[in-house]
Parts: structure tokens; C-alpha cells; sequence
């Protein structure tokens, strides 16, 4: 059944841009309230002050988990109550295993799935109140794995499994869990991959429909409809569902198309480096530099 997000408070992890910045515009355009956090106080200002209803936003790093309980503190105090939560903060990295900026590489773990549990744990007693709602977004990247992308697709399986786990435990006291899956969707975090021109022809040779970029829009409605019917599963592309039936094939699949692109690019790939990707890896390095 889907419910009336009119009035409802709804917490937007990584809301400064993206997948979280547009959801959070939707979600008020339905009557929702906005509490939105991130790394980026003038970008979250600039969402807050740009949705319909009432909002606020807090500078938490999602990893943090002192920071973390204390802004569910203060949205409960300013707000009343917390009706769903979507662990949406996200970055990545790309890129052969061997060669990967260990920092980086840790970094994408850290914030994608040990941040995605510390907004869990923080917000968990304020949706038992509520009998809410905790939305963690995924990504395709759970569903199969791909080559020179370990630590983003270790990240988004083990938030997955999260996920699973929770729904399990908190189902009895009427928290609903969901996962959301997104495949290539047209944000700066895909774009900032794309500048790479060995990780952008790889995507490239991806097949269809996993090498397309996806607009935003069409992924983000359908992350509020999931969010208003309170979904186990949300599909930002059509197809995505499609893949859970095949997903015990794609390893085996995957190893061996991947293995041949790898032998293709040879020596192109000696040296090669990449650091987070996109405004909002570039925002996660500068806030853990100003520390």
C-alpha cells in the first residue's frame, strides 16, 4: 500500500547533490519534511532552501558515529519524529585492485557500507517510535560484479546483505528495510568516472542495457514510489528486477568477459590511479583534509 507522504519527516543521507538532492526535491514536492545530511553546508542550503515545505540540514559525516546520533537527536527534537531514512551517501573509486590508492579504496568501504550501518544504528530508535521506514541505496554494482571496481561493488554487496540482515531483525517492531538498486545513472559521481578514458570504454563494451547512462529523473521517482509504498526492493531501471533471477550466472559471466577486456587494454593499464570520483568525492576529501 502506498502512504501519504504528506507531513511525514524523511531523512536524505548524501542530500548536497544527485540521487540525493533530487530525491529530496520530490519527496517535498509530495509534503514531506526534509531533514538532509552531507559533507557540503552550502550545497545542502541551497536544496533546503529550494524545497516546497519545511527542511533543515545537518554537517555529519556518515562514518561518524558520535556526529550520526546526534543529528537524530536534533531532527527528532526539531521535527517531532523521523518517519523513513534512505542511507543514500556514496562514493567511488575505480580502477585494477593492485594499483588502487589504498586510501581511496578504504574510503568507498568506509563511507558505502560501514556509513550506511552507522545511519542505521543511529536512526533505528526513532523508526521502532515510528514503526518507519529505512531505505539503503545499492546499486547494480550488488547485483554483479565488474572488474576494476572491487571496492565499490564490496561496498554496495555488503550494504545489501545489511539490509537484509536488519529487515530480519526489526521487521517485528514494524520497521520496514529496503533496498534500492540503481544501475549507471546520469550524476556526478558516474560522470566523474566517465573522465577516465580506460574506465568510460569499459563501460562502453558493458552489455545492454548495463552500458547506457540512465537520466536521473525516471530513477529517482521510482525511489519515491518506493518510499511511499515502504518497498523490501526498489529498481531505479526497469530491468534491474530482471537481474535478480540471472544473478547466480553473472560471476562466472562476468570472469570471463572481464578477463578479456583486462588482456585488450594491456599496458594502458600500468600506473594507472584513480582517486574519488566526481564533486562529491572531491567534498569527502576536502572535509576529511579540514579536519
Amino acid at each position: 500500500m502506498s502512504r501519504n507522504l504528506d507531513g511525514q519527516v524523511v531523512v536524505v543521507t548524501g542530500a548536497a547533490r544527485g540521487v540525493g538532492a533530487l530525491l529530496a526535491r520530490k519527496l517535498s514536492a509530495r509534503g514531506a519534511t526534509l531533514a538532509l545530511v552531507g559533507l557540503e553546508p552550502d550545497e545542502l542550503a541551497k536544496v533546503a532552501a529550494s524545497l516546497h515545505g519545511p527542511a533543515h540540514h545537518w554537517y555529519a559525516d556518515v562514518t561518524d558515529h558520535e556526529a550520526m546520533a546526534r543529528v537524530a537527536d536534533e531532527v527528532k527534537d526539531r521535527f517531532g519524529k523521523v518517519d523513513a531514512v534512505v542511507a543514500n551517501a556514496g562514493v567511488a573509486t575505480g580502477g585494477p585492485f593492485a594499483d588502487s590508492d589504498p586510501v581511496a579504496w578504504k574510503r568507498v568501504i568506509e563511507v558505502n557500507l560501514i556509513g550506511g550501518a552507522v545511519t542505521g544504528r543511529a536512526f533505528l530508535p526513532v523508526l521502532t517510535e515510528s514503526r518507519g521506514y529505512f531505505l539503503q541505496i545499492a546499486s547494480l554494482a550488488a547485483i554483479t560484479p565488474a572488474p576494476m571496481m572491487t571496492a565499490y561493488c564490496a561496498s554496495k554487496s555488503g550494504v545489501e546483505a545489511f539490509a537484509h540482515s536488519l529487515r530480519a531483525e526489526v521487521g517485528h517492531k514494524g520497521v520496514r528495510v529496503g533496498v534500492g538498486y540503481l544501475s549507471w545513472t546520469d550524476t556526478d559521481m558516474v560522470r566523474g568516472a566517465d573522465q577516465d578514458d580506460i574506465m568510460r570504454e569499459l563501460r562502453s563494451r558493458l552489455p545492454w542495457p548495463s552500458n547506457k547512462t540512465y537520466p536521473l529523473g525516471p530513477a529517482v521517482d521510482r525511489i519515491v514510489a518506493g518510499i511511499e509504498r515502504r518497498s523490501a526492493h526498489v529498481y531505479g531501471q526497469w530491468w534491474l528486477r530482471g537481474m535478480q533471477a540471472v544473478r547466480g550466472y553473472l560471476p562466472s559471466v562476468i570472469g570471463t568477459v572481464g578477463q578479456r577486456e583486462m588482456r585488450r587494454f594491456g599496458d594502458r593499464l600500468d600506473g594507472m590511479r584513480i582517486g574519488l570520483v566526481g564533486a562529491g568525492g572531491e567534498a569527502d576529501e576536502k572535509a576529511r583534509t579540514d579536519r
